[in-house]
Order: C-alpha cells, then structure tokens, then sequence
C-alpha cells in the first residue's frame, strides 16, 4: 500500500474522465493552477506584513523604554 503505480493512476485518470469529461479537464487544471498561484501571492504578502508589523512593534518598545528611562 505504498506508493501508487502506473496502473493506479490510469484508473484515478478514467475516473476523472468519466465524471468531469475531457473537456473540463482542462478548465479544471487551469482553476487549480490560478488557486495555487493566488494562494502563494497571498502568503508572500502575509510575510511581508509580519515583517512591517514586527517592525513597528520593536520601534514601538523602544520609544516606549525611552520614555521610561526619561521618567
């Protein structure tokens, strides 16, 4: 029950077929690929913002151990 073999994905492939059609296939393929691609824009996006609000929080403390040591 390992790895699948060749035969294994002939079946998964005429499944696919046989309940999509051949001419959706390629409709599907392409909304898969355009989700995958928004899906790794957005994550990059997340990162970016982390590192901004990261940013922001240690200026932040520093102003406020500034303020602190002023006092």
């Amino acid at each position: 029950m390992g790895s699948m073999s060749m035969g294994h994905w002939l079946v998964v492939l005429a499944i696919i077929v046989l309940l999509f059609g051949a001419k959706k296939i390629p409709e599907l393929a392409k909304g898969v690929g355009k989700g995958i691609k928004t899906f790794k824009k957005e994550m990059e996006t997340d990162d970016e913002n982390i590192e901004k609000i990261e940013k922001v929080e240690i200026k932040t403390q520093n102003e406020e151990i500034k303020e602190s040591i002023k006092s």
